[in-house]
């Protein structure tokens, strides 16, 4: 199978995992999502997932709220953790082999995250869900998908979302917003468009690090962009 990319970081939104409900973890939209995985696992690319907490506390509105911002970044990023455990279960169960890793220690749960433990792991073929963000707070999960691409030597971030690709605008919010299918990170920047923070666009661009960003509820999408096929928006 001709694979474009081979080793590939999906950013994975915590609001994809609660789906209608907006809130929590719905089962039944985990399972189509590692179903995703798998199929990318077994074309044998080298897989890297860093998932979101929003579907459980989201630190920068607790901390809009009144909570101090420190204190909701924190609680933001266990927040994420807890999602990488409920997607690691699935995956085993589907005979994945994974590996939790955790920018904030608790072996209880998971391994401390360990850049050439990670890329060993890799090269046995586990998928390695990267939890518990940056370990920083004031770093968004954007952030920490970019850093530890470039960390794994990864050839492409994914930004998986729930529209097809970036807009000129929210397209849930504005009718006449406009698809882009091809962008430059400095046009990005320039316009102001939320395809991911500020800092992580900075990162790829640093290191010619590309990102497609796609609609993840779409079957086959993820492994569709892999393979090199038009599908969502690309970002180079």
């Amino acid at each position: 199978m001709r694979l474009m990319y081979k080793r590939v970081l999906v950013k994975l939104s915590g609001e994809a995992l609660a789906g209608s409900k907006g809130f929590g973890i719905e089962p039944s939209v985990v399972d189509v999502l590692t179903d995703e995985v798998k199929q990318v696992h077994e074309m044998g690319v080298s897989l890297g997932l860093v998932i979101g907490g929003g579907n459980i506390v989201r630190g920068s509105l607790a901390s809009q709220k009144g909570m101090d911002r420190v204190q909701a970044d924190y609680m933001g990023m266990l927040a994420t953790i807890i999602n990488a455990l409920a997607i690691q279960d699935l995956l085993e169960r589907k005979n994945v082999a994974t590996r939790v890793m955790t920018a904030i220690r608790m072996e209880q749960l998971a391994e401390p995250y360990i850049r050439r433990k990670a890329l060993r792991h890799m090269e046995k073929g586990r998928v390695v869900i990267f939890a518990g963000g940056t370990g920083n707070p004031y770093f968004s999960t954007d952030t920490a998908a970019a850093l530890r691409a470039i960390e794994m030597d990864s050839e492409l971030v994914i930004k998986a979302t729930k529209v097809k690709g970036v807009y000129t605008a929210d397209p849930h919010q504005d009718p006449s917003a406009t698809f882009i299918p091809k962008i430059t990170f400095q046009n990005v920047v320039k316009m102001g468009l939320e395809v991911m923070d500020t800092a992580a666009v900075a990162l790829c661009k640093e290191n010619n690090l590309p990102i497609i960003v796609l609609d993840i509820e779409e079957k086959g999408s993820v492994s569709s962009a892999i393979k090199g096929n038009q599908i969502g928006t690309l970002v180079s």
